[in-house]
C-alpha cells in the first residue's frame, strides 16, 4: 500500500541528506529513499536505494526499521513511507558534497537539522528524527497538510513486525488511511 521509503543514514552527530532536485520537497533537505519496484520488501527496496543513491554497500551500516511516515493533504489524499535508520561504520568514508541528478548528498549535523530556524528541511523531519533516532520504538509519524502548510501531527508507536508481516501490515494501513479520511 506503501510506496516509498526513506532512510536517514546516522555517522556519529550527523545525517546524510539529499537536497532533492524534485518534488516533493523540491530544494529542501530529506533523507535518502525513492519508491518500492515491483515485488520487493520494504527492506529490499531500501538496500537497493542506499545503494542507487549514496554508493554506500551494505556491510557498512546496520539498518533498522523504524516505522513509517504518513500524510494527507485532503480526505482522499493519503501517501506514506517505510522509514528507517542507518548507523554508519565510523570507518567508512564517504566525502561530500556530491552533486547527482536527484540532488545533492551532503552530511548534516543532527543541531542543523533539528534547530527551529531551519526552513531548509522537509517540515516532518524535525518530528520524527529524535524518535527514530531513539531507535527504542517504531513510530507512525501521520502529517497532515492544507496545501503546503503543515497543519497537524500525530505520533503512535507501532508494532515493528508491521515491516514483515504484510497481512499486519496492510490491515494497519486500511485502518489509518481511514481514521484520517474522516477527520
Amino acid at each position: 500500500m506503501l510506496k516509498y521509503n526513506i532512510c536517514f543514514i546516522r555517522q556519529g552527530n550527523r545525517i546524510l541528506l539529499i537536497n532533492r532536485n524534485n518534488p516533493s520537497w523540491m530544494g529542501c533537505w530529506n533523507g535518502i529513499g525513492g519508491r518500492l519496484e515491483r515485488d520487493e520488501t520494504p527492506r529490499q527496496s531500501m538496500v537497493r536505494e542506499i545503494s542507487e543513491e549514496t554508493g554506500i554497500p551494505e556491510s557498512a551500516y546496520r539498518l533498522r526499521f523504524a516505522g513509517i511516515i504518513t500524510w494527507s493533504t485532503d480526505s482522499t489524499d493519503y501517501g506514506g513511507m517505510y522509514t528507517y535508520t542507518a548507523e554508519l561504520d565510523d570507518e567508512y568514508q564517504l566525502t561530500t558534497p556530491i552533486g547527482m541528478e536527484e540532488g545533492i548528498l551532503d552530511w548534516k549535523p543532527i543541531a542543523w537539522i533539528m534547530h527551529p530556524s531551519n526552513q531548509g528541511v522537509a517540515k516532518n523531519i524535525p518530528l520524527a528524527l529524535p524518535d527514530l533516532l531513539e531507535g527504542r520504538h517504531c513510530i507512525d509519524l501521520c502529517s497532515i497538510f492544507e496545501g503546503n502548510i503543515q497543519v497537524k501531527s500525530t505520533k503512535a508507536i507501532l508494532d515493528p513486525l508491521l515491516e514483515t508481516d504484510e497481512a499486519l501490515r496492510e490491515s494497519y494501513l486500511i485502518r489509518r488511511r481511514d481514521e484520517i479520511a474522516v477527520r
